[in-house]
């Protein structure tokens, strides 16, 4: 069997570029397009297999250590490319495209439960791949171009014929010397490497939907990378989080929370003002009112997604009950109660705590 660096005329040591220079002149020489004769044709056969081992790092590992290359597979290898398709693409026919789309990148972004109320827009920074500035996705240094593969002649692909026990078969590989492309850029563009894109943070407006929930994501079609050779953009995806709020949680599109509630006020009833997440809310406090009661605004929680329809608000009472109280206010109280002729403490129904009533009021 012909040594592979002497078919190519390299030496061992020889680098990959060197190796490629050298493939790329034989195959100038011996292209049956070029060079009709057997006798160049089956020359042409042994650089091409050479150039496949040596081009490809493992395999010419495993040469170097005495192996034939092939992984093992031989003759066999080419068969079955040829019967259920070989090279790049499964069966591709014709050359590659340099022009490929983007992946998709995904973000996960923090609102506030201010922002889901009615929605918000917020700008978020992506760190991503863009089109390059310099050679506008051509890969080219300005002022350049690609340049017909003078080995396939820009069909992207050779013909291989091979020995096998169904005789010679002849299949397509991708060609060795422009990796398939058809076309070969001489001069890469200094900015991008010849990859026409970049990588760059960018600022991004999204528009944060109204009732949105932890999990929930969304898709921003075009606002991914952009592809390899100014490829169209992958998609966006932006999953969100709610942070914790100290005052509000919320069930669906209900806003929860608790009001701590004077004796007094619980007893006589009154009036109130309260800080709602998009305004003061007035708030009506029914005498007699018990803690674990829960008071239902209307129309002033979160407004649905895909909706204008808002939740309400409710509000569980927690009525307080004082600590400390003067000479008088302890005299005061003692008069209510003569007044009042309450029954003595005594046992009753078992009673839920207040928190547990809370739970089942605001979830039943």
């Amino acid at each position: 069997m012909a040594d592979h660096y002497e078919t190519l005329g390299v030496s061992r040591e020889a680098t990959p570029e060197e190796i490629k220079k050298a493939y790329r002149r034989l195959a100038r020489e011996l292209h049956p397009d070029v060079n009709p004769s057997e006798e160049a044709s089956e020359k042409f056969k042994a650089v091409t297999h050479a150039y496949d081992v040596l081009s490809d790092p493992e395999q010419r590992q495993r040469y170097d250590m005495g192996g034939d290359g092939s992984g093992g597979m031989g003759g066999f290898g080419d068969i079955f490319e040829t019967f259920f398709g070989g090279g790049f693409g499964g069966g591709q026919r014709g050359p590659r495209s340099r022009s490929e789309r983007g992946d998709d990148a995904m973000i996960r972004v923090d609102v506030s439960l201010e922002e889901v109320v009615f929605g918000s827009q917020r700008e978020v920074t992506v760190n991503t791949a863009v089109l390059c500035e310099a050679c506008q996705g051509s890969c080219c240094q300005p002022g350049t171009h690609p340049v017909t593969c003078d080995v396939c002649g820009g069909q992207g692909q050779v013909q291989r014929q091979v020995r096998s026990l169904f005789g010679n078969v002849v299949t397509m590989h991708p060609c060795g010397s422009c990796q398939g492309y058809g076309t070969i850029i001489e001069h890469p563009c200094v900015s991008c490497g010849g990859k026409g894109r970049v990588r760059e943070r960018r600022t991004i407006p999204v528009d944060i939907p109204s009732g949105i929930d932890t999990g929930t994501r969304m898709q921003m079609r075009g606002g991914g990378e952009v592809g390899p050779g100014g490829g169209p953009n992958g998609d966006l995806f932006i999953e969100f989080r709610v942070t914790h709020h100290d005052i509000f949680s919320r069930d669906g599109n209900d806003l929860l929370c608790t009001m701590q509630l004077a004796m007094t006020d619980a007893t006589l009833g009154t009036k109130t003002t309260v800080a709602g997440l998009d305004g003061d809310v007035e708030v009506e406090i029914e005498a007699g009112t018990q803690s674990g009661d829960l008071i239902t605004v209307r129309g002033r929680g979160i407004q649905g997604l895909r909706t204008t329809t808002r939740g309400d608000l409710k509000i569980a009472v927690q009525v307080v009950t004082p600590t400390k109280l003067s000479k008088r206010e302890q005299d005061l109280v003692r008069q209510l109660a003569a007044l009042r002729k309450d029954d003595a403490p005594h046992l009753g129904e078992f009673q839920q705590s207040f928190f547990g009533k809370i739970r089942d009021r605001f979830f039943r």
